[in-house]
């Protein structure tokens, strides 16, 4: 049965899902809020510190993200406040660079939110230019019913809580 469901943003915890060491020693990460997470749909609002960096991959799923603040660089073209990109199932998009205020996003995807890596030679490449260390995926509240997660560093198995 169709329902109406209303969540707000400030009610919904933050949680790290991603995380690399940056020169100097700065931590810098992925944070979201899950507005919405079913088998049909996963609604997010993101948080990208300022120079993080994403590897290029794509999804299992139509992938749509609105960038409501600052900046994010994806590929070569800059994506600031008010961009909305649509990444067809099977499309890749990437790497991501967030700007130098980080990035504020909305993100649905519509089925299997796992991202699907495309190029990890070229990203630890990109990483190792930059001076940046990948780090273990933080642990993620992760639905029973979804396989393990698939992105950069998932192999960590005891720190992704997958």
């Amino acid at each position: 049965m169709a329902e109406l469901k209303i969540v707000s943003v400030g009610e919904v915890p933050w949680h790290e899902v991603k995380a690399q060491a940056h020169p100097g020693g700065r931590r810098v990460s992925v944070w979201e809020k899950f507005l919405e997470w079913s088998p049909e749909r996963m609604v997010i609002y993101a948080r990208y510190d300022p120079g993080m960096v994403v590897e290029r991959h794509g999804h299992a799923s139509d992938h749509f993200v609105f960038v409501l603040a600052g900046e994010v660089l994806v590929g070569d073209r800059p994506c600031p406040a008010g961009t909305h990109l649509t990444l067809e199932h099977g499309a890749e998009f990437g790497p991501l660079v967030a700007g130098p205020e980080g990035a504020t996003l909305y993100e649905v995807m519509t089925g299997d939110p796992r991202a699907v890596p495309a190029d990890p030679e070229g990203f630890a490449g990109l990483l190792a230019s930059r001076g940046i260390e990948p780090l273990p995926n933080p642990p993620v509240p992760w639905p029973d019913w979804l396989a393990p997660r698939t992105d950069h560093q998932a192999g960590l198995r005891e720190a992704d809580g997958g």
